[in-house]
């Protein structure tokens, strides 16, 4: 496999870039490993380190699992960062040795009260400042921005403090129920949350330096919008989005 290193930059040692996915992946598409295969993409080696975190569903073996029967098919070394039964001798020497961190969903308020008590907030911060590339789903995708949309069992969403590497908001699974579109848009309306960005399952929003350069998706119909209050409405702004296909234009 070729890889297509798609960002063409002067100083492509200095990029930071988080890949923040609404919803998808080897835990939601397993069949459908586009996402996955477009982050592995964006490192310039031909077999880069994968680290998966999965502290938001409290270190679920089977979500490990499966993490590892997908990623063992795919050209890269996968390892993952357990919180619960540590398997590192030295956290931040352990993160800092991938080139991609991915995070698994599940609670976002309870995987960032356990990261921040141990400190791995704060690597994760000096590991994008290095380079490293940061991604994942759900409460992997929530994590990076200024603010977080999430959903208790059987209670309304409601906004969380990230950790701030991207400006704004931000809500997974923006499609992913009947409930998540007009909460989101009434957390805006209301000033409980950010303008921000919302993305579809199978939908992935790429920033470089803090910019958002592009969005893809593994699935046709899946999007991404920028939502924003407007006088006394709220605005829901589609973007472009790039359909990976059968890993055609941007996987090889």
């Amino acid at each position: 496999m070729i890889r297509a290193f798609l960002f063409k930059m002067e100083d492509e040692e200095g990029m930071k870039q988080i890949i923040a996915m609404g919803g998808g992946g080897f835990s939601m598409e397993p069949d459908n490993l586009l996402l996955d295969r477009y982050v592995l993409a964006q490192v310039p080696t031909e077999m880069p380190k994968v680290c998966f975190i999965p502290t938001a569903s409290g270190d679920a073996d089977n979500y490990i699992e499966r993490f590892y029967h997908s990623f063992r098919t795919l050209p890269c070394r996968p390892s993952h960062l357990s919180l619960f039964n540590p398997n590192f001798h030295e956290l931040a020497s352990y993160v800092l040795e991938h080139d991609i961190i991915y995070v698994g969903g599940g609670n976002t308020r309870n995987m960032l009260v356990l990261w921040r008590e141990w400190g791995l907030d704060a690597i994760l911060k000096e590991a994008y400042a290095r380079g490293v590339i940061l991604t994942g789903l759900s409460a992997g995708s929530n994590c990076w921005f200024a603010e977080g949309i999430t959903d208790p069992i059987n209670a309304p969403l409601y906004t969380l403090r990230g950790l701030g590497l991207l400006e704004g908001s931000h809500c997974p699974h923006y499609d992913g129920d009947s409930e998540r579109r007009p909460s989101y848009q009434r957390l805006i309306q209301s000033g409980e949350a950010q303008s921000g960005y919302a993305a579809d399952d199978g939908a992935a929003l790429h920033f470089i330096d803090e910019r958002l350069e592009r969005v893809v998706s593994s699935r046709e119909t899946a999007r991404a919008y920028y939502v924003k209050q407007e006088g006394n409405m709220v605005n829901e702004q589609e973007m472009p989005t790039e359909y990976l296909g059968d890993e055609g234009a941007y996987l090889r």
